[in-house]
């Protein structure tokens, strides 16, 4: 994909799919030339979460598009929902889980970018080609 890409759709990124949800990186350097940050979209299934962790590197802001679901960072746990802004410094360990029966949709940025390439990385992540759709 081109350098400098100025309008990114869901079907020109592949789809990051793990058994709690899926993730699709619309704006990490190598699709849109953007060096000082990463955004895309996270949808975790209902009852699902992922596993506290930290990014030593990167801040993280999430932005609650649908659904409701708990947020935990460092020893603080909040119920989040639709219009939610969450930021999460570097190196705070913080964790994500859906608490409805709905899927829980989040924008996420990090800054710099680099977190999103780890997440490629996981061994229970299935990488969907662009323009499929995840099972």
């Amino acid at each position: 994909m081109a350098k400098d890409k100025r309008f990114v759709s869901p079907d020109d990124v592949e789809s990051l799919q793990f058994d709690w949800g899926v993730l699709k990186w619309m704006s990490t350097p190598d699709k849109t030339g953007s060096s000082r940050m990463s955004c895309g979209e996270v949808r975790l299934e209902p009852g699902k979460g992922h596993e506290r962790h930290t990014h030593t590197e990167s801040d993280e802001m999430l932005y609650v598009v649908h659904g409701k679901g708990e947020q935990e960072i460092d020893d603080e746990t909040r119920e989040i929902s639709a219009g939610d802004m969450i930021y999460i410094p570097r190196g705070i360990p913080h964790g994500t889980v859906n608490t409805s029966w709905k899927p829980l949709t989040l924008i996420a940025v990090y800054t710099p970018p680099g977190p999103e390439e780890q997440l490629r990385d996981l061994p229970d992540c299935e990488i969907i080609p662009p323009g499929k759709f995840p099972e």
